[in-house]
Formats: C-alpha cells, sequence, structure tokens
C-alpha cells in the first residue's frame, strides 16, 4: 500500500519538507516523544491509558461476571471495581467469586504493576532530565567589527543556573551546483573568535569574522538568497547544579539574517560604577554605516 507523503517545517522556515518513502512506525520512538511533551499532556496520556485499561477489564467483568455485591450489568461497578484492583485499594465492598473473576483480578494486577512502572519510571525520567533554556536573538547581523565584516548572534541562559564549559558552533548551510551540474545542499563550519566560554549566565555575543577562507568571503545578499543560505547554531555545556550535559540549538535563515545592522548594547554603567544588563534590548538591532569594504545597508 503506497503511503501519504509527510510533510513538516522546521519553526522559522520558508518553505516544508515532504518525506516521501518513509516507513510508517506510529509507535517509534513512543517513549522518547512522551519526554518531549510538556509535563500536561505527558499527566494527560498517563491518566487517559489508565482509564482505557480499566474500561477494558470492566468489560472483562462485565462479559465474565462472578464480581460479589456489584450490580447485574453494571458498566459503573465492574469499572469502579477494576479501578479498585488496579490501585491495590480493596474495599472490601466488591470482591471476585468466581474463578473467572479471580483469574481476571489477577491479569490486571500484572497490567498495574506495569503501567505503574512504566509511568513512574516516565515521572522519574522528566523530573530528572536536564534541559537548557537558551534564548537567541531572533536575528544574526552581519556588519564590520574593527572594518571586518562579522557575523554576530546573542545567547542568554534564562534559567538561574550557569552552563559551564559551554561551547558553541556555527554552521552554514547552503545550495551549490557541482561542476557536473548536480544540486548539492552543503555545510561548513564557521570558525569563532571564541567557540567556548567557562561558564554561560546571561548574555554571550558570538562572532565570525568574514575573512579570506572564509564560505561567506565576497557572499552578497544577493547571492545568499540564490543560495538559499541558512545558519544553524548550537550550545553545549554542563548543568552546574546537576552536572548533566544541556544543548540547545537554532537556525536563522535567509529572512532573519540581516545585513548592515548590529545588536545594541545590552550592558552599560550608571554613576555609581555599577553595571547595567538591560535584556530588555536583547533582540534589539540597529543600522550601521555602510563602508567601502562593507557596502551594504541594513537589511529590510
Amino acid at each position: 500500500m503506497r503511503r501519504k507523503p509527510r510533510l513538516f517545517r522546521a519553526p522559522g522556515a520558508d518553505y516544508q519538507i515532504q518525506v516521501i518513502g518513509d516507513r510508517s512506525s506510529p509507535l517509534r520512538d513512543f517513549y522518547h516523544a512522551l519526554l518531549r511533551m510538556p509535563w500536561s499532556a505527558t499527566i494527560a496520556v498517563i491518566a487517559v491509558s489508565f482509564l482505557v485499561v480499566n474500561a477494558l477489564f470492566a468489560l472483562g467483568f462485565l462479559l465474565t461476571g462472578g464480581v460479589a455485591n456489584a450490580h447485574p450489568g453494571s458498566f459503573a461497578d465492574a469499572f469502579f471495581f477494576s479501578a479498585q484492583t488496579m490501585g491495590t485499594i480493596g474495599y472490601g465492598a466488591m470482591y471476585p467469586q468466581s474463578t473467572a473473576a479471580n483469574a481476571l483480578v489477577v491479569a490486571e494486577a500484572i497490567a498495574g504493576l506495569t503501567l505503574t512502572a512504566l509511568a513512574t519510571g516516565l515521572v522519574f525520567s522528566k523530573f530528572s532530565r536536564s534541559t537548557a533554556r537558551v534564548a537567541f536573538t531572533r536575528q544574526a547581523v552581519i556588519s564590520p567589527v574593527d572594518g571586518v565584516p562579522t557575523v554576530m548572534f546573542r545567547m542568554s541562559n534564562e534559567r538561574g543556573n550557569q552552563i559551564v564549559d559551554a561551547q558553541v558552533r556555527l554552521v552554514l548551510s547552503r545550495t551549490e551546483r557541482t561542476a557536473e551540474g548536480n544540486t548539492f545542499y552543503r555545510m561548513y563550519d564557521l570558525a569563532l573568535t571564541r567557540e567556548r566560554i567557562p561558564s554561560l549566565s546571561r548574555s554571550w555575543t558570538v562572532f565570525h569574522r568574514i575573512v579570506p577562507g572564509s564560505p561567506l568571503y565576497q557572499l552578497t545578499p544577493e547571492k545568499a538568497h540564490e543560495q538559499a543560505v541558512e545558519l544553524g547554531a548550537s550550545v553545549v555545556g554542563l548543568d552546574d547544579i546537576t552536572m548533566q550535559t544541556v544543548h540547545a540549538s537554532h537556525r536563522y535563515f535567509g529572512r532573519h539574517i540581516l545585513w548592515g545592522a548590529r545588536h545594541r548594547d545590552v550592558l552599560s554603567e550608571d554613576a555609581a560604577g555599577d553595571l547595567i544588563l538591560d535584556l530588555g534590548k536583547f533582540h534589539d538591532v540597529e543600522p550601521t554605516k555602510p563602508t567601502s569594504e562593507f557596502p551594504y545597508p541594513a537589511s529590510d
């Protein structure tokens, strides 16, 4: 049977990707999907699973009977007896009194232990899993720094912890045409002026100097648009509280790259000599003056 193609779009992307020929596996990586879900969705999945399993066993008790003090044909009584059995509550008002009902109780006890173990492991894994909450500026900018065209973007750790030994990478992706005339989607690592800092707490600006040897050297906005240039940024480090590895990533597509602009300063000094970090300006940009080496005005 021919499967329908899957469509997905990366956050902020100007295009969508159609996947053809992928094998359909609805339950593949279901556990990882639960770990990625927000807490509300995970709790909802656990609750729905509990209700569905109890409803199935309630149907079994209805068909076999043998539950003392349950009203004949009452699904509610059968469901409540099933929930009491799975939760090991045992009020004593209803109890199995036939071989079939006792067999169902044994089966439900096994199913309940399995479901409880899975739910406990899932909740524990979500609680113990350290995640980063790193903000990236909405745009990457390209403007002169000390007379050299430079790609820049900012990152900020939005948690109260520190990401120690933070390492950042910046990757350029673009379409190219080989000598044989084939279109090729190629990736380049961009060298940074500083790839590692002792700790990432509030703000860090990343620089790539566009000098001879850089994949961006002599690139113009027109060529960048033709080549569908994208920038992929990632940061990896250790959570200083749990000492677990955390990571974050962000992609800058063509419309997120501003030529002839810089990020506004977020750090200033007051009259007493104290430093002020104004994160309200974190995403703000301002145009830079064109130069002979960098004649591009700020992007629209």
